[in-house]
This record gives structure tokens, C-alpha cells and sequence, in this order.
């Protein structure tokens, strides 16, 4: 009778399993909701919001409560505004920039776990695919500065190549302290390392590896901010020199298209962040193995993002633009050499202890 209970279950199991289709495309829509979400909400929180409250003005207030809809009037706006093609641009590759850039930070949206079991994919070389998928953003911006067939978008996009392979490094070795220190390239066994970790012998919190790897964490959020090239990174889009660089030529949905993968891209950067160095989708207290988490999970990690977002966008609204040559010796002469000197340090530590 039991046999024929356990035949009866899996075969009820698997006539209500999804399709591979159907998973894909669920998978599909909630990836582009986990993209475009985080990045309307950093939009009006610190773009419309924080930036105008730290100048002492109201910001957007007209278009819905509190200037709630104003993100939706800019979208439609860029919508109905024409799509301009330069004469002498190559239009194909003009055409695909922006959509470069987007996979970029989509293929990044995929490693980053949202619970115990609330993941897109669960590899073993997360962190590596995440760095990798990372760097195909330089590719859509020398294309866009390239096929734009202008000196001020080429220049953009040359600065924007130099800057961003200069700052790529420092970014991945700051995440190698995280690696070392976790002993695992997954995600999720990053996460579930700081959940069951312990300060001393003592694990009431954790070990959220913030605590021991802050050097890497200051040395992540530096990177980042020059991977968006937002201020004081933002020499490739310096208005007052080369009229937002590799953009210039850019009009209506494709211009749209490069705004929503800068403020996704740092959303997600945001959330590797969070997830690396804060617990991602963890908090204190519980048991991580919890199914709550898989309900709660996105909610907390969503919180520890707006909670990293506001530094970097802190960091944008404050600091004046570095020059050309400044910016390069940041990246070379300190950022790098404390990154070397923070793996060195963990590498030690973990053997020690």
C-alpha cells in the first residue's frame, strides 16, 4: 500500500511540473521585473527625492501623489520623442548598443538569490559568472561611441573603455577577500556562510562579512561607482567637455534604454553588494534554512539594497569630478594595492583561524 502511495505522490508531481518553457518564461518575467523594480525605485528615491531634499528643493510634485508618477511621465516622454539615426553612423551597430548594455546587467540579475530555494540559477562559479557578465557593458559603450560617427561620442567611449577596465580590477579583487574568506564561488553558500557564521565563537548575528572585509566593501562601492560612470567617475559623460560623450547621438527609446541600464546596473550592483558583504536575504535570528525566507527573502534583500544604493547615489550627489589623470591613479596607485594588500591579509587570517 505505501509503494503504491509513493507512486500515486510522484506521479501527482510530475503531472503538475511547469514545462522547461513555462519555467523559462516565468523565470523571464520575473528577472525583468527584478531589474526594472529596483531601478523605478532608486530612480524617484534618490534621483527625484534625496538629490532635490539635499538642495534644499521638493522635487518632481505634479505628476501623482508626491510626484509618485513623474518616473512614468519621463518614460512616456522619451517614448513619443523621435528616433533620430546620424547620416554617416553604422546602423547596426548604433542600433545594438544600448541593448549590449542591457544584457549585461540582466545576465548579472541571475546570480544573486533571493532565499534559500528563491534563486534563478544556483552554479558554483557564481561570483565568477557575475564578474564576467559584468564586463560586457564596456563592449555596448565602445560600440555606441564608435558607430555614433562623432568625435565627442568616440572620445566618451574611449574614456569609458579605459575607466572601466581600470576599475574592473579592483572590483574583482575586492569580491576575492569575500571568496577566501567564504571558501566557495556560490552565491548562496556565501550567503548561508555569513548565516551560520560565527564572531569569536559567538553566532547571534551571524558573520555578515561586512565586519571583517570592510576594506573590500569600500573598495566595491568606489569600483562601482566608477563602473557607472556617475559622479565623480563621470569624465566618459562630462556634459561641459564632450556633451555626455558616447550618448550624444542618442535620442528617444535607445537614450531611455542606456538611462534604465545605468540605475539597473546600479541596483544590481547594489544587491551583490548586499549579498556579499550584508547577508543578502538573511537577517538574524531565524533559521536561514526556513522556508519564511523564500516569502520575506526578496523584501529583506531589497531593504539591505536601498541601504547600498544610498551610499552610492549618496556618493554621486557630493563629490566634485575627478580629472582624467586623477581618476587612473585611484584606480592603479590605491585602490588596487589595498585590494592585493586586503587578499594577502584574509588569506593569512584564514589560515590562522
Amino acid at each position: 500500500m505505501g509503494s503504491v502511495m509513493g507512486s500515486m505522490t510522484d506521479t501527482l508531481t510530475l503531472a503538475v511540473e511547469l514545462a522547461w518553457w513555462q519555467q523559462t518564461g516565468i523565470r523571464a518575467v520575473v528577472g525583468l521585473l527584478a531589474v526594472l523594480l529596483p531601478a523605478g525605485t532608486l530612480v524617484y528615491l534618490f534621483l527625484f527625492k534625496m538629490m532635490s531634499f539635499m538642495q534644499s528643493r521638493l522635487g518632481p510634485m505634479e505628476a501623482g501623489p508626491y510626484g509618485s508618477l513623474q518616473l512614468l511621465a519621463e518614460v512616456g516622454k522619451f517614448l513619443q520623442k523621435e528616433d533620430i539615426l546620424p547620416r554617416k553612423a553604422d546602423r547596426v551597430v548604433f542600433k545594438a548598443a544600448p541593448f549590449v548594455v542591457l544584457i549585461s546587467t540582466f545576465l548579472l540579475v541571475l546570480v544573486i538569490p533571493a532565499g534559500p530555494d528563491a534563486w534563478f540559477i544556483d552554479v558554483d562559479t557564481g561570483i565568477f559568472l557575475a564578474l564576467a557578465v559584468s564586463s560586457i557593458s564596456v563592449i555596448g559603450i565602445l560600440m555606441a561611441g564608435w558607430a555614433s560617427s562623432s568625435k565627442y561620442s568616440l572620445l566618451g567611449g574611449l574614456r569609458a573603455a579605459g575607466q572601466l577596465v581600470a576599475y574592473e580590477l579592483p572590483l574583482v579583487l575586492a569580491v576575492m577577500g569575500v571568496v577566501i574568506q567564504a571558501g566557495t564561488l556560490n552565491v548562496q553558500d556565501i550567503v548561508m556562510s555569513q548565516a551560520n557564521g560565527e564572531i569569536f565563537g559567538w553566532g547571534g548575528i551571524g558573520n555578515p562579512f561586512i565586519l571583517t572585509q570592510f576594506v573590500g566593501f569600500a573598495i566595491f562601492l568606489v569600483a562601482v561607482q566608477a563602473e557607472l560612470t556617475q559622479p565623480p567617475f563621470d569624465m566618459p559623460v562630462a556634459e561641459s567637455e564632450i556633451v555626455t560623450g558616447y550618448l550624444t547621438e542618442y535620442t528617444g527609446l535607445r537614450f531611455l534604454l542606456f538611462f534604465i541600464g545605468e540605475f539597473a546596473t546600479a541596483g544590481i550592483f547594489a544587491a551583490l553588494a548586499a549579498t556579499l558583504f550584508l547577508g543578502g536575504w538573511y537577517v538574524p535570528g531565524l533559521d536561514p534554512t526556513s522556508d519564511l525566507f523564500n516569502v520575506i527573502g526578496p523584501a529583506i534583500l531589497l531593504g539591505k539594497v536601498i541601504l547600498v544604493a544610498f551610499l552610492i547615489f549618496w556618493f554621486r550627489f557630493t563629490y566634485p569630478r575627478f580629472r582624467e589623470d586623477q581618476l587612473q591613479q585611484l584606480a592603479w596607485k590605491v585602490l588596487i594595492p589595498l585590494s592585493l594588500a586586503n587578499i594577502v591579509l584574509t588569506g593569512v587570517l584564514k589560515v590562522v583561524f
